[in-house]
């Protein structure tokens, strides 16, 4: 990884991604797996997080990017790591900022698993209720 890189946290529901972007040779790696690898070579999955860079119309080959990220599936994975490289293209040029907040790029889902309560059948559902 360059020395010099912007870095940007993205999470979605159980899912954190650490993401560094740097200038270079176009390679996008996944906890240290190529992104093909690492999503079973998903194009829809590969589209996902490539998404901030079609909408600015830049080549992500011009970046190296790097993504450590747990917990989660693959899908709120994928998530996280498109925030957190939304995230970082804003570190490395305020102008963007504005074009991703449109798209909806920038904005983190707070949507979670509720947890299950305890005398509950699971986080809501409960007994019938007979008033007579």
């Amino acid at each position: 990884m360059a020395s010099s890189y912007f870095y940007a946290l993205g999470r979605r529901k159980s899912a954190t991604a650490r993401v560094r972007l740097a200038t270079g040779k176009g390679a996008l790696i996944v906890n240290d797996r190529p992104v093909t690898e690492y999503f079973a070579g998903s194009k829809y999955l590969y589209n996902e997080l490539v998404k901030p860079f079609t909408i600015l119309e830049i080549d992500p080959d011009k970046y190296m990017i790097s993504v450590k990220v747990n917990g989660g599936g693959h899908a709120s994975q994928v998530d996280a790591i498109r925030l957190g490289i939304s995230k970082a293209l804003v570190e490395l040029n305020e102008d963007y900022k504005a074009t991703l907040k449109r798209a909806e790029l920038l904005g983190r889902d707070p949507r979670e698993k509720e947890r299950k309560k305890f005398g509950l059948r699971g986080a809501r559902k409960q007994r019938q209720f007979t008033k007579r």
